[in-house]
């Protein structure tokens, strides 16, 4: 498909590394495929190849319909370092996706990609809003009472007290764009739940939240809350967020390989599983680490998702659902007027202000 001509107005949904990932870009156009049902109405940027997209594209006509090619000669290979990326990727599919987005051509970018190449090239390309003092890693998972809002989950190793009011207003707005709260309940990650535990910025970041008539603070909350779903949105420092995913992804895959050890240990327990099989069928299927695909990094003047370099369509699919959701519901509009009643809130403790930090 052509490009739309120099100087046109036409504002795309979305602007899609095809180039990313493992198995790029056939687990990218089939999960544009998958999202081209669900996101009839959308219209997609396609960078890379653009003699190997359009054979690819041919074999996958719902795609086709939605998404415009825009050639980019070059790919960002997942070993390159962001300093490298920043220098020499400016003909990258995901640079020109980026660059898409920080023109106004496109509301949102996704890319399986590079995770650290996709930051660094979204915070100099996009930016951080003027609001925001440092964007944050988020992500959704599962809990035993519905999906959990978790961040930050890297972005930032070291952060103050602002930097967690700031989390928790993303992902305020994050909770209510994406999975529909009308208030989501918000809990900053600690030691414990009493008001006197853990260090002074997380206490600090404490103080002013419960002064914010616009959000549903909770309170402090523990790693075991996060699973048992006592907050819809947990708050916590890159450090800690990225121990906490990486601890829960490993349970996950601990959990499936001893069931398997159990239902494979005996004749009576191979019977045993096939009475299970369905329940164990609907536990797969909540657990599935496709359905909850798609980081997004917050705080930025645009949507930015990041998809797991190994994922598949499915995977993939749920991904541009996150962005889009974003997209349709103002996710950058409600970040900016959350952070407006903030300002403004008749609180006794101000919000701290910016100190300069070093990346």
């Amino acid at each position: 498909m052509a490009a739309p001509a120099e100087g046109s107005l036409r504002r795309f949904s979305l602007a899609i590394d095809a180039m990313g990932g493992d198995h790029a870009p056939d687990s990218v156009l089939d999960g544009l495929e998958l999202a081209a049902e669900r996101h009839p109405q959308a219209q997609f940027l396609l960078f890379g190849d653009e003699a190997r997209l359009r054979d690819a594209l041919a074999r996958r006509p719902r795609a086709a319909k939605i998404c415009v090619l825009r050639h980019a000669p070059d790919a960002i290979p997942g070993d390159m370092k962001p300093t490298q990326a920043l220098r020499q990727g400016r003909k990258s599919s995901m640079r020109m996706a980026i660059d898409a987005v920080a023109s106004g051509e496109a509301s949102g970018v996704v890319s399986a990609g590079n995770t650290g190449a996709l930051m660094a090239l979204a915070k100099i390309v996009i930016k951080t809003m003027p609001e925001i003092s440092r964007p944050a890693l988020a992500a959704i998972a599962p809990s035993l009472r519905g999906d959990v809002v978790m961040l930050d989950l890297g972005a930032n190793v070291q952060c103050d007290a602002r930097n967690l009011v700031e989390f928790t207003i993303m992902g305020d707005a994050f909770a209510r764009a994406v999975l529909g709260l009308p208030s989501p309940t918000i809990g900053l990650l600690n030691v414990g739940s009493e008001e006197l535990k853990g260090d002074d910025r997380v206490r600090e970041a404490a103080e002013v939240l419960r002064g914010h008539a616009g959000l549903n603070f909770h309170g402090f909350v523990e790693g075991h809350d996060i699973s048992a779903g006592t907050v819809d949105v947990v708050v916590t420092d890159g450090f800690t967020g990225n121990v906490a995913l990486k601890t829960g992804e490993g349970v996950y895959k601990l959990m499936r390989e001893l069931l398997k050890q159990v239902f494979t240990s005996s004749i009576p327990a191979r019977m045993g599983y096939l009475l299970a099989r369905p329940a164990l069928e609907r536990l797969r299927e909540w657990m599935d680490p496709r359905r909850y695909n798609g980081a997004i990094l917050l705080g930025l003047n645009g949507v930015v998702v990041k998809s797991h370099g190994g994922t598949d369509a499915t995977g993939f699919a749920h991904a541009v659902d996150v962005a889009m959701d974003m997209v349709t519901h103002g996710f950058t509009q409600t970040i900016r007027e959350s952070l407006s009643q903030l300002a403004a809130a008749s609180s006794p403790v101000a919000i701290p202000p910016i100190v300069a930090q070093q990346d």
